[in-house]
């Protein structure tokens, strides 16, 4: 099994963007910008994880991988800066972003025919640490927060201190990786909040991204000159949200 490293934009129906081209309520475009191997994906929610995939492979960290009947290939092995080892016979493996029994699956694969009849492979890291969840951009206190099975999407967000001033309410990321295979969820939080749509859960592993209003900041910034110029402004929005 080869492992994919292509990403999917989820779009989804509880309360995410339509993509690639949705329009709100309010007229506002809600394009994005499409890189190289993103592809919209015809879900309706994010995959869950298997509870067994709940710890991924990161860099740094040391794998005791047992392949049976082949002592001379077992042993212990540490992943370098990208999550990869080199492994006798076949060279450098990427495991970086999967489950203990999927990287073994992907040992496997590998020595299967040309090397073994039927391998049977192992792989137990040497530490396993508590399961935590990424939340970044604009939310108060950025940062790893530890989280046990499912949480949801808002209780992650108040674990990191709300949202902070300047968020993008309707662009707020789930980033996961399931066999492999990465996913991006988009939510608007705000209708969430309102109760317009489940609040969605999230998993160990997963990336929550706030996004940023830039025009609120520029909008702030005239408002900072506005008593400079007169005793009031009358302003007209031409610079979105």
């Amino acid at each position: 099994m080869k492992n994919s490293r292509s990403i999917r934009f989820v779009s989804l129906a509880t309360g995410a963007l339509m993509l690639p081209l949705a329009l709100s309520a309010c007229a506002t475009d809600r394009a994005y910008g499409e890189a190289p191997g993103i592809e919209v994906a015809e879900l309706e929610e994010l995959p869950a994880p298997r509870l067994e995939n709940l710890y991924v492979i990161g860099p740094q960290k040391a794998l005791e991988i047992e392949v049976v009947g082949a002592e001379r290939l077992s042993g212990t092995y540490l992943t370098d800066g990208e999550g990869r080892i080199s492994f006798p016979l076949v060279g450098l493996l990427d495991l970086g972003g999967l489950a203990p029994n999927e990287a073994a699956e992907v040992i496997e694969d590998y020595l299967r025919g040309s090397y073994l009849l039927n391998p049977q492979v192992r792989v137990i890291p040497s530490e396993i640490p508590p399961p935590t969840v990424s939340v970044g951009g604009q939310v108060n206190s950025p940062g790893e927060y530890p989280v046990l099975g499912r949480q949801s999407l808002l209780r992650v967000v108040n674990q990191a201190g709300g949202l902070a001033e300047y968020a993008k309410l309707d662009d707020v990321l789930i980033l996961r990786t399931v066999a492999g295979q990465r996913y991006i969820g988009a939510y608007n939080i705000q209708a969430i909040q309102r109760g317009n749509y489940d609040d969605p859960v999230v998993y160990p592993n997963d990336i929550v991204v706030v996004g940023d209003s830039p025009s609120r900041r520029r909008l702030d910034s005239i408002l900072r000159f506005a008593p400079l110029l007169s005793t009031s402004a009358i302003l007209i929005d031409r610079i979105g949200r």
